[in-house]
């Protein structure tokens, strides 16, 4: 159960470090809730199908997973920025944008995962919903960090919180296409 437990937290922190950045976007607790019950959804949804599908699927997988999540982390990064610099409005303010581009990136390394726990047996029941919501607390946690800390930058002059919010996005993407290992990665 231990290993699991851990497997579930480390392939969760990708959801966690993505959260951090989105509470530059200082999301309400309902938003910061929402978004992470749709993270939550999708990393349990994920590891289902890896289960399921098994092997197959993980192979083909197990190479894109880190393009994949690149890709979406830079597209919603220039989203931002592009918002940012052309309207004076927020540029993500209900995060619908963050709900609909970011879960499917941030999740298809537990379809892998999931193959690699049908292998070693384990059932199709547990590993899921522990996962789903392991990803649903870390992600309300790493809103509510990074909501705190855009408080405080907000209070910097000239410093436009979701330009800086696509800003990180964008540095990720780019460091992931580099090879850099991100804080809080596991590969």
């Amino acid at each position: 159960m231990f290993g699991l437990l851990a497997l579930g937290f480390v392939l969760s922190l990708d959801n966690f470090r993505s959260s951090l950045v989105l509470g530059g976007l200082r999301p309400s607790f309902p938003q910061s809730v929402k978004t992470s019950a749709i993270f939550g959804l999708w990393d349990g949804a994920a590891p289902l199908a890896g289960l399921l599908i098994g092997h197959f699927l993980s192979d083909k997988l197990s190479g894109v997973s880190g393009t994949i999540a690149m890709i979406g982390l830079g597209g919603y990064g220039l989203f931002l920025i592009i918002r940012a610099v052309i309207s004076p409005d927020r540029a993500d303010p209900d995060l619908k944008w963050a709900r609909f581009g970011l879960p499917i990136p941030l999740s298809i390394d537990n379809v892998a995962g999931g193959a690699a726990l049908a292998l070693a047996g384990y059932t199709p029941w547990l590993a899921p919903v522990l996962f789903g919501v392991m990803t649903f607390v870390i992600s309300v946690a790493g809103h509510q960090i990074g909501r705190t800390v855009a408080h405080f930058v907000s209070f910097i002059p000239k410093i436009d919180t979701d330009l800086l919010t696509g800003a990180c996005f964008a540095v990720m993407a780019a460091l992931m296409a580099l090879g850099v290992t991100l804080p809080l990665s596991y590969g």
